[in-house]
This record gives structure tokens, sequence and C-alpha cells, in this order.
């Protein structure tokens, strides 16, 4: 049987992810097909991934993929209908995608995955660089949540997803897991978030159990 959603894009992957789980809650079947950024054969016009094919469409952006995902085939139930709380889950989405993952994917996470599985020397001199920074956005996240729930105080919507993901990157490497667990709210959410079905059912390979 075909797929609702193909999804191109890398394996490891936090906006694949993404994608992939908001599938899930959207109770639809999907297939990833690894394909590197930059691929000659990836459509997305600036080279990064996933791209999406789904219902006669050609996808990316993952913001773009997953209100589309949510609002065709789930009821927008992954998004608040009160403007206020969807102009905080818009936010957290935003703060995610423009400062968090910037900050975790290239001071932290990449050079662990190329020295993991590329086989490259670990830069420790861009983490020693960047964990000061790191701490802090952590820091910031477990702060907003003990103040006002952040994206955590409501239902499980988008910008759960979005911030999972990104964390969950950070978590799996040494320094980022040691952060994180000197962080007790944003620690608690991730345990709490990590059971459920989605996000259990589209697990990396590579993540411990």
């Amino acid at each position: 049987m075909t797929a609702d959603v193909r999804i191109f894009g890398t394996v490891i992957s936090t906006y694949t992810r993404i994608v992939e789980i908001t599938c899930q809650e959207a109770g639809l079947s999907h297939e990833t097909i690894p394909t590197p950024a930059h691929a000659p054969k990836n459509r997305h016009p600036f080279g990064k991934v996933p791209v999406v094919e789904v219902d006669g469409l050609e996808l990316y952006e993952s913001v773009s993929i997953v209100h589309y995902l949510d609002n065709s085939h789930n009821s927008g139930a992954l998004q608040p209908n009160d403007p206020a709380a969807r102009a905080v889950m818009d936010r957290w989405i935003a703060i995610a995608n423009n400062y968090l993952f910037p900050l975790f994917e290239h001071g932290l996470v990449m050079p662990w995955i190329m020295h993991n599985y590329m086989g490259a020397e670990l830069d420790r001199a861009k983490i020693d660089r960047a964990l000061p920074n790191i701490s802090r956005a952590l820091a910031f996240c477990d702060a907003e949540i003990a103040n006002d729930g952040a994206w955590t105080n409501g239902d499980f919507d988008l910008a759960n997803i979005f911030l999972y993901c990104v964390l969950r990157g950070v978590q799996l490497t040494p320094q980022g897991g040691v952060g994180i667990a000197q962080c007790p709210h944003l620690s608690a959410w991730m345990a709490v978030t990590e059971h459920r079905d989605s996000i259990r059912a589209t697990r990396w390979e590579s993540e411990p159990d």
C-alpha cells in the first residue's frame, strides 16, 4: 500500500522527525525516503530537508508542511483555537527554529554526529565555545516553563513537537544530557513527552531504550 505521505529527508534529522510525528498524530501513514540535504535529487530550492509529497502536492519548509498536515488531515487538533494560545504556540515554534536549533545544532549536535557517524575528530573547541550560550538557552527554557508553562501550558500542540525534537538532539549528547538534567522543569517535561505514542513511534534507531 502506498503511504499517505512521502517524506524526503535525512533519517537522523530534527525536521524530518517533526514531520513524522505530525503524521503519526494525524493518523497518516508515511514513508521516509533517505535523501541528503543538497543532494541532486532533493527538490528543495535551498537544499534543505525535508520535502514532502502529499495529496498531489510537493511541500517544503517544516512549518508549512505540519500546518498543512494538521489542518487538512487532523482537523487542526495540534493548534489551539484561542488566538492568544495560538500566538504562544507560534512564538515558541519561532524560538525553536530561529534561535535554539541553530545554536544547538552547530555548537553541539552536529560535532557529535560528525564524530559518531562520520568518524571525524570531535571538535571540542567548537563545543566549548558554544556551551555557555547553550547553557543559558536551556536555563531560559526551564525558567519559562516554571514561570507560566511556556509551550507546555496546554494541550500537546505543534510547539511541543518542534521543541521536543530540537531538545532531544541536545539531550543525546553528553554535554546536552547533563545540561538538560540540571533543568528540573525542562527535564520533567521531556521525560513525560517521550512516552507519547507519536514520539515513541518515530524514535531514531540510535536512541537508547
